[in-house]
């Protein structure tokens, strides 16, 4: 018998590639790509620049925080799961925080919920609590994973527009009512306010808690700057009259204890909000941190010098950045609160924050973010760029010195 070679599959006999038949990536995700810190820390090490795009501290916290967290590993605590809501002892620490602090009384049993941070607490609460076509008004620009998060519910989001003014940025209350639709399900709410610093006030919160009763809204709040507030007060919107019942409030030890690394979070609510955000969280990270959850439970414990401590020396590099950056030539928005400072730089003759943030290592070896990449309507935050001073006053210095050419230039 004679050998033949097989026939030649015709094309449409031949099998597609896995996927090929629609892209990979869930549609809901296909908007958003690399984080823009991913992007530009990346630049910062390949250029060898000063990084003061993403908000980490270039120093650890205290050291008996520190210790604690070795002395749970040595002590074999948290080495395997914890308890799903989080360990009781951070859980107490939780709710004596939040009753020292704002006199708000949450039962660290079945109203305290320990979170892998507080992305994981903002993705879970959106998952949990918002359903496909409900609408989530939120402060824009705001953090870039609310964006993903309600993209990942199947929700709309619906930003409402800080807008500068008088160097500040300032929340327009007509603005906010008028995006209330029957559709609204909750309010995703920021304060301090990261990117713009922006702290909102007494009458502001009053005049949401009122909207969230009267429209029977739920509202979420991130409040990881909780402690770091130089002008003004922070105040829980949790605290406001008819608010306790419909808030999701959220808090971090990273931004307050300069262990971002940790990733411990929590949420503090009622009950059955609790129970709603738990029955989503359990299906992310299902718990994590361990042994930095009995750390935490010791760090929240800490003076109340420690608080005012930590503010003080952050707003003597608030002031240190801003004076240097206005002096570079920016236009400067001095934050009330958080670790960021937002310029404007059409005084130096530009306009376009993605082009200037991306030159920027090369120009003067410093990395900032643009504020663009917070905003649904890019061009509302085009000008803006953001830079860190959660930096050693060194750091700082040294970058002030970099970007003051830009002033010559």
């Amino acid at each position: 018998m004679t050998a033949t070679n097989p026939p030649t599959p015709a094309a449409s006999d031949t099998p597609a590639a896995p996927g090929r038949a629609r892209p990979l990536l869930n549609r809901r995700l296909a908007e958003f790509g690399t984080t823009i810190f991913a992007e530009m820390s990346a630049l910062a090490v390949r250029t060898g620049a000063i990084n003061l795009g993403q908000g980490f501290p270039d120093t650890d916290g205290p050291e008996e925080v520190r210790e604690a967290a070795v002395r749970a590993l040595r002590d074999g605590r948290g080495n395997q799961y914890p308890p799903g809501p989080g360990v009781p002892e951070l859980r107490t620490a939780i709710a004596g925080h939040q009753r020292h602090w704002y006199g708000l009384t949450y039962d660290p049993d079945t109203e305290v919920l320990v979170t892998a941070g507080a992305t994981e607490a903002i993705a879970a609460s959106l998952l949990a609590l918002v359903e496909p076509g409900d609408e989530v008004i939120a402060l824009e620009p705001y953090y870039d994973s609310y964006a993903a998060s309600v993209a990942l519910a199947g929700g709309t989001r619906v930003p409402v527009t800080l807008r500068p003014r008088d160097g500040a940025y300032h929340l327009d209350l007509d603005e906010l009512r008028d995006a209330v639709t029957p559709r609204t399900r909750l309010i995703l709410l920021n304060t301090p306010h990261n990117p713009t610093g922006t702290v909102l006030t007494r009458e502001e919160l009053a005049a949401v808690a009122a909207l969230a009763v009267e429209r029977d809204l739920l509202v979420v709040t991130d409040e990881v700057y909780e402690h770091l507030v130089f002008d003004g007060e922070h105040l829980p919107i949790a605290s406001f009259p008819g608010m306790r019942e419909r808030t999701v409030t959220i808090g971090s030890a990273g931004k307050t204890f300069s262990f971002t690394g940790w990733k411990v979070g929590w949420v503090t609510a009622t009950p059955e909000l609790v129970t709603a955000v738990r029955s989503a969280k359990q299906f992310l990270t299902y718990v994590s941190a361990g042994p930095f959850q009995y750390a935490v439970a010791e760090a929240l414990r800490l003076p109340d010098s420690y608080f005012h401590e930590l503010r003080d020396g952050l707003r003597a590099k608030r002031d240190l950045l801003s004076a240097g950056l206005t002096a570079a030539g920016f236009a400067v928005y001095r934050p009330a609160g958080t670790y960021f400072v937002t310029t404007d730089i059409r005084p130096l003759g530009e306009s376009d924050g993605f082009a200037f943030c991306r030159a920027l290592p090369e120009r003067c070896g410093v990395v900032a973010v643009p504020n663009a990449v917070f905003y649904d309507h890019r061009s509302e935050g085009a000008p803006f760029v953001r830079f860190a001073f959660c930096k050693r006053k060194g750091v700082i210095e040294a970058a002030i010195e970099r970007l003051s050419v830009l002033r010559k230039r």
